[in-house]
């Protein structure tokens, strides 16, 4: 045989492995989806791409998720869908849309048989229960929250989606009337949909792991610790958040309902008439309504986040700290930065963040009252007495700063994820 037919034989090979796996169309129960495959090597890995899959039907302003009806044809799965609607960075005006749940996968393939039992990973955004989208920020068209480098790089089946924030997913009037958690609802339901069809693109939907961070890490956390997912996961990764933590649950919803609702023109007095006015108010005018104060306030800003998860005596039937064995037989790893207050301090105290401004000694005492609100004068000089001891020896602006930041991580992120996990060893099989 000769060099040139060699080399033809070569080329033929080349393509042949080039050619590799692709799902193509596939069903799921609500009809057939279509992504894109995007090819990664001359050897034939490439990755499948959907996105805009419906997990749930268009929600209802302030009520739970419903099934999607389904579709007819082959539903094209191929751009992200916009984010739900939620209030812009400078709170004067909205983005998204209210017809949001939508989910993203991304499927590994390698070789010419398509891939199948592969682990899942379905992540959840962080934002403070205010902002985010299952993509997350992009620079032109490279997205923060793009799945690509997980699926192929751990040989994983990778998903994300969008769930409500703000008022739209987590205004409650504390009863029955506006119970709350829509936004935890539809997490929910997301995570259901991908346990039911998700090995119809190749993943094992008992190796379900849902891992999120921040508001994300406190969803993933509250996700596990209700009785409606018994099963339905298997493991879980906190970052930067817990169901513990103080921002993670809002127990007096209610004060924060009654204040939307002035602003928007609906009774105050009735919780079933201020229900009945709200889910008919513009979903817009109810966004704005709520704006969270980034200058001065009387508070630390913790005091501020408004709209978090509830106990509804149903989703969250109880205070979370009460429900680890509902995660009993979930794996679960959680963990903290040692700067996760910074964000909250340049907040609550913007001197930190100036090099010609100086943080004094009052600074920080009224940082630790607003902080120890429930443990009254004692706690607060407690805490403070703690905190400063480390000043005797060095006082400098570097170390007051540092201390400050110390204090919010502690309170907000780090104790209560030591908390979330020495639970959860507790109650795990």
């Amino acid at each position: 045989m000769g060099r040139w037919e060699l080399a033809v034989l070569g080329l033929a090979c080349c393509l042949a492995v080039a050619s590799g796996a692709k799902l193509g169309s596939v069903y799921t129960e609500g009809g057939f989806v279509e992504g894109v495959n995007k090819k990664l090597s001359l050897f034939g890995d490439s990755v499948d791409i959907f996105k805009g899959i419906p997990f749930a039907a268009a929600p209802k302003a302030l009520e739970k998720p419903e099934r999607h009806p389904g579709w007819q044809g082959i539903l094209k799965a191929k751009n992200f869908k916009k984010r739900c609607l939620q209030a812009t960075l400078t709170q004067d005006s909205t983005y998204g849309n209210e017809d949001c749940l939508y989910l993203n996968i991304w499927v590994p393939q390698g070789g010419k048989e398509v891939s199948h039992d592969l682990p899942v990973m379905i992540w959840i955004y962080g934002g403070a229960f205010l902002m985010g989208s299952s993509q997350g920020a992009n620079f032109l068209s490279n997205y923060l929250y793009d799945g690509e480098e997980i699926a192929t790089r751990g040989n994983v089946i990778v998903v994300t989606f969008n769930y409500r924030v703000g008022p739209l997913g987590f205004l409650s009037t504390g009863d029955s009337n506006l119970p709350g958690n829509y936004g935890l609802w539809d997490q929910h339901m997301a995570i259901a949909w991908v346990k039911r069809n998700i090995e119809a693109f190749g993943g094992d939907p008992n190796n379900i792991t849902i891992f999120g961070e921040s508001a994300g890490g406190a969803s993933v956390s509250l996700q596990t610790l209700s009785p409606y997912n018994k099963g339905l996961i298997k493991r879980a990764i906190s970052q930067s958040g817990v169901g513990l933590c103080p921002w993670a649950i809002q127990e007096d919803p209610l004060f924060w309902a009654k204040r939307i609702a002035e602003k928007v023109g609906c009774p105050v007095d009735d919780t079933s008439k201020m229900a009945g006015c709200l889910k008919i108010t513009d979903p817009r005018a109810l966004t704005l309504a709520y704006k969270l104060p980034l200058g001065s306030t009387e508070y630390p800003k913790l005091h501020y986040l408004s709209f978090v998860p509830v106990i509804d005596g149903d989703f969250i039937p109880d205070d979370p700290v009460n429900l680890y064995a509902n995660a009993a037989d979930i794996d679960y790893i959680a963990g903290t930065n040692d700067m996760d207050g910074h964000l909250f301090v340049g907040l609550d105290v913007p001197a930190i963040n100036s090099n010609k401004r100086d943080v004094t000694e009052e600074d920080f005492y009224k940082l630790v009252s607003g902080l120890t609100v429930t443990k009254g004068l004692r706690g607060a000089n407690a805490t403070y007495e703690v905190y400063t001891e480390p000043w005797a020896q060095d006082s400098s602006q570097e170390t007051r700063k540092k201390t400050m930041v110390d204090l919010e991580t502690d309170i907000l992120f780090l104790i209560p994820t030591k908390i979330a996990v020495a639970q959860h060893k507790n109650h795990a099989k």
